[in-house]
C-alpha cells in the first residue's frame, strides 16, 4: 500500500470523527425542540409555562450528552483492505467492511451539518439490505477523499484515490420541478379539496368547518408529500463516474449517492396523464441489494430510485442509452382481439426485444415504458388467464431480482407467446454468457432425470415436465389461470 494512500486513510491507528459531530447531531433534533417549545402550554400571562420550558431544555441537554458520548466511543481506521468502525458504550458494535465488497458510498449533508461544513458517509456492501456503516461526521473535503478511496478500493486491488473525470448526464431546474409537482395527481387532489371547502364555507360554514376538521390530517399529509418531492428533487444532478452513476439532490438535506451500473435491474419511464401535454416524463431505476428495512432477511432486495425526477423524452432516452447502451429495439403491437380485454390501455400496448434488452409499454392514464436487461432475468413466464384463454391470448413476463420488477409482453397471441418464451430464454442465457456468468445458465437435466412428460404433485396444483433439457413448471391457480415458468 503506497504512502499516499496510507497518509490519506490514517492507516497507522484509530481516528475519531470531527469534534463538531456532537453539535451536528443536535441539529437533527432542533425542529423537535422548536416545535415542543412552540406547542407547550401557555401560562396565565400569555407566556410559556415553566414546565414546557424545562422540558425543552431537558431534551436539548439529553441530546448534547448523547452526541458527546457517541463521539467519544466511535473510532474508525483501515486495517489492511478493511475499514473498521467501532462504536457503542454499553453494547459495543465493531464492524469490518471489506473494500472489495463495498457497493456504494453515499454522502448525506443535513442542514445543520452543512452550516458547520460537515458531511456524513453511509457505506453499503454487496448483497446488503441497509446501510452497513456510518461515519457522522467528517469535514466535507475529508469525506470526499475518503469516499474516493473506498470506491477505488472496490475497483482496484491497490486502492488509490484518483481524480476521475465526471461527466454530466442530466439536471433538473427548480422551475420545471415545481411545475411538475403542481401538475401531479396529489396536487390536483389537494387543490380540489381546498377549493371545495372554501366554496362550501360560503354556503354552509358550520358543516364546512366540521369537514375541514376531519380532513385536516389528510390535507397536511398531502402537503407534506408534495414538500418531500420538492425537497428531494431540488437541484437534482446525475453524473457519470467510474463507479457508475452519481445522483446529487436535496434542499434542506443534500444527498450524494453512487449507483453501480451492474446493480441496475430495470429502468422505467413513467408518463403521467397531466404531464403529457408538456412532453415530460420521469425515469426510475430498480436497484438490487439496497432494499428497505422491512425487506431485510429476504432472498433479494430492490429499491426504486429516481434517475430523472422530470425531464423531456430526449433527456430520458439519453440517460437510458448511457445506462443500458445500444439502440432501442423495434416494438410491435398485440393482436386486435386484445382490444376486448384492454379497451383503455390497448392504444399504448407494445413490446419488443433485441439481443440484450426487453422493452415493454403498458398503461393508459399512467404510461409506463420498462427496459429490462436480459442478462438480469431470473425467469421467463407465460401467463394465461380465463379471459385471455377465450381470446387466444397470453402474456409473457421477464422477471428479475426483487418484488414486482419485470418486463411484461402483455396480451400476445398464444403462438407468439410460446415463441417469445423460447427466444427470451435463449437470449437471456447468451447475454449472461457474454457477461461472464456462465454458472447461472447451466441449468440442464441431470443424467438420472425422469423421462419427458407431465408429473403432478400430491396436491394436484403443480405439474412439471422436461422439454429440450430445460425445466418448465405449470402452476394451476384459482380461477383457471395458468402460468408457465421457464428457468
Amino acid at each position: 500500500m503506497n504512502s499516499e494512500y496510507s497518509e490519506l486513510t490514517g492507516e497507522v491507528g484509530w481516528h475519531r470523527l470531527h469534534p463538531l459531530s456532537p453539535i451536528a447531531r443536535i441539529g437533527r433534533l432542533l425542529p423537535v425542540v422548536v416545535v415542543t417549545f412552540v406547542l407547550s402550554p401557555r401560562g396565565g400571562g400569555g407566556g410559556h409555562s415553566p414546565l414546557g420550558l424545562y422540558f425543552t431544555i431537558a431534551i436539548a441537554i439529553a441530546a448534547s450528552i448523547f452526541g458527546l458520548v457517541h463521539w467519544l466511543v466511535t473510532h474508525w481506521k483501515f486495517d489492511g483492505d478493511t475499514l473498521r468502525i467501532e462504536t457503542g458504550l454499553i453494547r459495543r458494535d465493531s464492524r469490518q467492511l471489506p473494500l472489495a465488497r463495498i457497493q456504494a458510498v453515499d454522502m448525506v449533508r443535513p442542514l445543520f451539518a452543512r452550516i458547520l461544513g460537515l458531511s456524513e458517509l453511509r457505506i453499503r456492501l454487496a448483497g446488503s439490505g441497509s446501510t452497513d456503516g456510518k461515519l457522522a461526521y467528517l469535514t466535507e473535503q475529508h469525506a470526499l477523499e475518503l469516499r474516493d478511496v473506498l470506491l477505488a478500493g472496490h475497483r482496484e486491488p491497490e486502492p488509490v484515490p484518483t481524480a476521475a473525470p465526471v461527466r454530466p448526464m442530466a439536471a433538473v431546474g427548480t422551475g420545471r420541478l415545481a411545475a411538475s409537482i403542481l401538475f401531479s395527481g396529489l396536487s390536483a387532489v389537494l387543490i380540489a379539496a381546498v377549493v371545495t371547502l372554501l366554496v362550501w364555507g360560503d354556503l354552509a360554514p358550520k358543516k364546512a368547518a366540521a369537514a375541514a376538521g376531519i380532513l385536516l390530517v389528510y390535507l397536511i399529509s398531502l402537503a407534506s408529500a408534495l414538500w418531500r418531492r420538492l425537497s428531494a428533487g431540488y437541484h437534482f444532478e446525475a453524473t457519470e463516474v467510474p463507479e457508475g452513476l452519481r445522483l446529487s439532490r436535496g434542499l434542506l438535506q443534500t444527498v450524494s449517492e453512487t449507483i453501480p451500473l451492474g446493480r441496475i435491474q430495470a429502468v422505467r419511464q413513467i408518463e403521467p396523464l397531466l404531464w403529457r401535454p408538456f412532453g415530460w416524463c420521469r425515469l426510475e431505476v430498480d436497484i438490487a441489494g439496497s432494499g428497505t428495512r422491512n425487506q431485510r432477511g429476504e432472498g433479494s432486495h430492490t429499491s426504486r430510485k429516481s434517475l430523472l425526477p422530470v425531464g423531456s423524452h430526449q433527456d430520458a432516452w439519453h440517460l437510458v442509452h448511457r445506462v443500458l447502451g445500444g439502440p432501442a429495439p423495434t416494438l410491435s403491437r398485440p393482436p386486435r382481439q386484445a382490444r376486448y380485454k384492454a379497451p383503455f390501455s390497448y392504444h399504448f400496448l407494445a413490446a419488443g426485444h433485441d439481443t440484450d434488452h426487453g422493452v415493454c409499454v403498458t398503461g393508459r392514464f399512467r404510461k409506463v415504458t420498462a427496459w429490462v436487461p436480459l442478462q438480469k432475468s431470473q425467469s421467463v413466464r407465460r401467463v394465461q388467464g380465463p379471459i385471455q384463454r377465450r381470446l387466444g391470448l397470453a402474456s409473457v413476463h421477464i422477471d428479475v431480482a426483487g418484488r414486482r420488477v419485470r418486463g411484461e409482453f402483455r396480451d400476445r397471441s398464444v403462438a407468439e407467446a410460446d415463441l417469445l418464451v423460447d427466444q427470451l430464454t435463449d437470449l437471456s442465457r447468451a447475454a449472461r454468457l457474454r457477461h461472464g456468468d456462465a454458472a447461472a445458465v447451466r441449468f440442464t437435466r441431470e443424467a438420472d432425470a425422469a423421462p419427458a412428460g407431465w408429473y403432478t404433485d400430491p396436491s394436484g396444483r403443480h405439474q412439471m415436465r422436461y422439454w429440450d433439457e430445460r425445466q418448465w413448471t405449470e402452476h394451476v391457480g384459482d380461477g383457471g389461470a395458468t402460468a408457465v415458468d421457464r428457468l
